[in-house]
């Protein structure tokens, strides 16, 4: 790998350390944004390999010492060449799929680090994670623990399994991505859980390995992370308290990132302060494991786009673009907001109107920004960013558009990891 060059931190953009303007063209670390756009056409999703080993590097130093297992939520982003850069860094992966599972092992990742959340699992993927060895099943309901049971004993099989436990607690976050809270789907109720444990140790085929919560995405304080934490703890004692055993202790994920000025805890800051209340609680010597996907390779990534037509209005006016809300599906669902910059910098006389930035799809919901300020003329790029996390890995086939290709950057080089779909590619399979 060869390093970044350092930049001033006046050049660099906020929520995107590797991201800088310099001599007034954007790069993501010292490969030029123009270039890509120029050599690939757009719209291009571009990702920075250091910036994902920086973000891991901090969850690596919060959790010094102990006895935890980093296990990337690939849901975030599951491209195979960022797969690659987790295992090979040695961590384990959250997959909620059987086709989450196959990608894993293809990017080289070890069954032995991957735990298998989500509500929904398949006997067929059952089998097929239990066949290749993964290190637990994280289980979100009482049927499924029977059915768990039934599909280890008839492979000859013993499943690992750790429940989710929903410990009704608000994550302060968008409730389209809170996952804690009695309303949502999402694991057994917390007041449910000693119970399902009872019943999980008495069925045949079922190891119960450990304990599971994760309250939802893009938390950007502590204390929703401290309140779960001791809600678990509280349970830990209770099951313990009857004879069955919890080796592992599963926080989850979530933390958020910096969008549009969010202040959410470092993780090198978060997870000592979460560890010292484990500590004070006597279970400072349990085996750990966390599920971040976002807070490892949201800002790690940018997606560019051309500008097609500047289009004036009585109300507003519109700068579209050639991305659109199959590329970048966030602000379509949450109202999400992301910066948007050009790669080049204005010249300090050219005027900048604010337009709603917003792309080619017959929806009025494809809009990629409100309000924006922008001095830009149609053939110019501009940078998403801030979309290394659900953008590509939800990106979709709308209006039959070929989905965009996607570039990882190491240093000076820059390879494309995912060519961009032909046309032709969508209706592979069909019959007319």
């Amino acid at each position: 790998m060869k390093s970044a060059a350092p930049v001033s931190a006046a050049a660099v953009l906020p929520g995107a350390p590797f991201v800088a303007y310099r001599d007034g063209r954007l790069t993501l670390e010292d490969v030029p944004l123009h270039e890509l756009a120029q050599a690939h056409g757009t719209p291009l999703f571009v990702y920075s390999r250091a910036a994902m080993l920086a973000a891991l590097a901090a969850y690596q130093r919060g959790l010094a010492g102990r006895d935890a297992l980093i296990c990337y939520a690939l849901k975030a982003n599951s491209t195979l060449a960022v797969l690659r850069v987790f295992a090979d860094a040695g961590c384990g992966f959250d997959i909620v799929s059987g086709g989450e599972l196959e990608r894993v092992l293809v990017a080289g990742g070890a069954p032995g680090k991957i735990v298998f959340s989500g509500i929904g699992k398949t006997r067929d993927e059952i089998r097929r994670a239990l066949d290749v060895g993964i290190r637990c099943f994280n289980v979100e309901s009482l049927a499924e623990l029977d059915v768990l049971s039934e599909v280890a004993q008839a492979c000859g099989q013993t499943a690992r399994i750790s429940i989710r436990v929903n410990p009704n607690v608000d994550a302060r976050t968008h409730p389209y991505i809170s996952t804690g809270l009695k309303g949502n789907k999402f694991g057994i109720a917390h007041e449910q859980a000693l119970a399902a444990y009872r019943h999980a140790a008495r069925l045949p085929g079922l190891q119960v390995v450990g304990i599971d919560c994760h309250i939802g995405s893009q938390i950007t304080e502590v204390a929703p992370y401290l309140e779960a934490m001791e809600r678990v703890l509280d349970l830990v004692a209770a099951i313990e308290a009857t004879g069955i055993a919890i080796h592992h202790i599963d926080l989850g994920g979530g933390l958020g990132i910096d969008y549009a000025g969010e202040t959410p805890p470092a993780a090198d800051a978060l997870w000592p302060a979460l560890l010292a209340r484990l500590d004070a609680r006597g279970y400072g010597d349990r085996a750990l494991m966390i599920e971040p996907g976002r807070s490892l390779v949201g800002n790690a990534g940018v997606c560019l786009t051309e500008v097609l037509y500047l289009k004036p209005g009585e109300q507003k006016n519109f700068c579209i673009v050639d991305a659109a809300m199959n590329d970048l599906p966030r602000p379509a669902l949450y109202e999400a907001f992301h910066r948007i910059v050009p790669l080049r910098l204005a010249a300090p006389d050219a005027a900048a109107v604010t337009y709603d930035v917003v792309g080619p799809v017959c929806e009025s919901g494809d809009w990629i920004g409100r309000d924006r300020a922008l001095a830009v003329q149609p053939g110019e790029h501009l940078a998403v960013l801030s979309a290394g996390a659900y953008c590509m890995s939800m990106a979709s086939n709308y209006n039959t558009r070929p989905r965009a290709a996607e570039v990882l950057v190491d240093g000076r080089e820059a390879r494309v990891v995912r060519q961009r779909e032909a046309v032709q590619d969508l209706w592979r399979g069909e019959t007319a």
